[in-house]
């Protein structure tokens, strides 16, 4: 196993550990605003930690990966990804989130994840289970 393939496997074991949490989380109905700043988090950890998954596993099947946006490109034409353009969003949504706050903004972006950012991480998460 190359040094590369190691690495993308450590951190795929981050990202899966983030990603259990948001998961057990997501489901809560009407978060108040606690809950809400918890499953913002949650998600800012997994969105960050699967680019990175992306960028290392891609890195180790021999691409050049500079940012999160190429990580993406290229994860959604080596199919890691199905839906681009939600990866795309989350991204915007997660720089928004960890630069900015208030109310609307936060339940505007809770309800993103729920319908579109935490399904497209399960989906990457289960394509990489089965890669591990």
């Amino acid at each position: 196993m190359s040094k590369k393939e190691v690495r993308w496997r450590q951190r795929f074991d981050n990202f899966e550990n983030a990603y259990n949490l948001l998961e057990e989380h997501i489901d809560i109905a009407n978060p108040n605003d606690l809950e809400r700043a918890g499953i913002i988090q949650f998600f800012e950890m997994a969105f960050e930690l699967a680019w990175k998954v992306m960028k290392d596993y891609l890195e180790a099947e021999g691409f050049q990966i500079k940012s999160p946006k190429e990580a993406i490109k290229q994860a959604f034409q080596a199919e890691l990804v199905e839906d681009g353009q939600v990866w795309m969003d989350a991204l915007e949504d997660r720089n928004l989130t960890v630069h900015t706050y208030d109310e609307e903004t936060a339940i505007e972006i809770t309800e993103r994840i729920k319908e579109s950012y935490f399904p497209a991480l399960r989906q990457f998460y289960e394509k990489l289970k089965d890669k591990y």
